[in-house]
């Protein structure tokens, strides 16, 4: 990654602040509207600090071990973690208690075994169902036709709380084309959200990354994952 100064996330917070208001803007929204994570895989604690005090309230986090080190470094009573990263059904427990939403969930077995951990920990989690837009096999997900019967079999756990979609669609950067996957993302948010299926609110949709997170906030996205633009490269 590089080796960014305080001053060069701030600067960074900045500017994404004000590219996330323009796209807003065109969007026909407000920049309230919009809630930009950064994602904080390899930054060092004390950078993920300056971003928190530039205004960013919610850090994503993608390694159950990395996150676990770090944790008690953050200024978490400034923001909320949300983990967004690939979760193995063995590490549910370590983090139950230690963040306020999994984006990542992908499959019946791990929403099994949250609901369980969350029921064994007394609280309900709140949890993104992870749709695999780009019908990609190197990436995990629900299929997009698979969707509205996955949210009706967790609909009846009763320590999960569904708020929303999540997707890592093929990269607009690689192709241009690959903008209609946002598109028909935010298309599956909408009709998931008109069926208005009990214990399911669909608050949010995941989705845009440093490269695209204007054009994924065009076409509907209320929530942005951002490292890179903030951070700088990783190593």
């Amino acid at each position: 990654m590089a080796k960014y100064s305080s001053e060069d996330v701030r600067e960074n917070c900045r500017e994404v602040f004000f590219r996330v208001g323009e796209a807003a803007a065109r969007s026909g929204r407000s920049p309230q509207d919009i809630q930009i994570m950064a994602v904080t895989k390899t930054v060092p604690p004390d950078l993920v600090n300056v971003a928190i005090e530039e205004g960013i309230s919610l850090l994503g986090e993608n390694r159950v071990q990395e996150f676990l080190g770090k944790e008690s470094f953050y200024h978490l009573e400034k923001a909320k973690v949300h983990f967004i990263g690939h979760l193995q059904t063995n590490k549910v427990k370590a983090i139950i208690e230690k963040v306020d939403m999994v984006q990542s969930l992908d499959s019946l077995r791990l929403a099994q075994q949250i609901d369980r951990a969350a029921a064994e920990a007394g609280r309900v989690m709140e949890v993104m169902v992870e749709v695999n837009i780009g019908r990609e096999a190197s990436k995990s997900g629900i299929l997009p036709e698979e969707t509205a019967e996955f949210l009706e079999q967790i609909a009846g756990f009763p320590a999960l709380r569904v708020r929303g979609l999540m997707c890592i669609p093929p990269q607009i950067s690689e192709n241009p084309e690959n903008l209609h996957f946002f598109e028909n993302m935010a298309q599956l948010f909408i009709d998931m959200r008109d069926k208005k299926i009990d214990n399911v609110d669909m608050d949010f949709v995941s989705m845009g990354m440093s490269s695209d997170y204007a054009a994924a906030i065009e076409a509907g996205a209320n929530l942005v994952r951002i490292g890179t633009a903030l951070f700088g490269k990783r190593g």
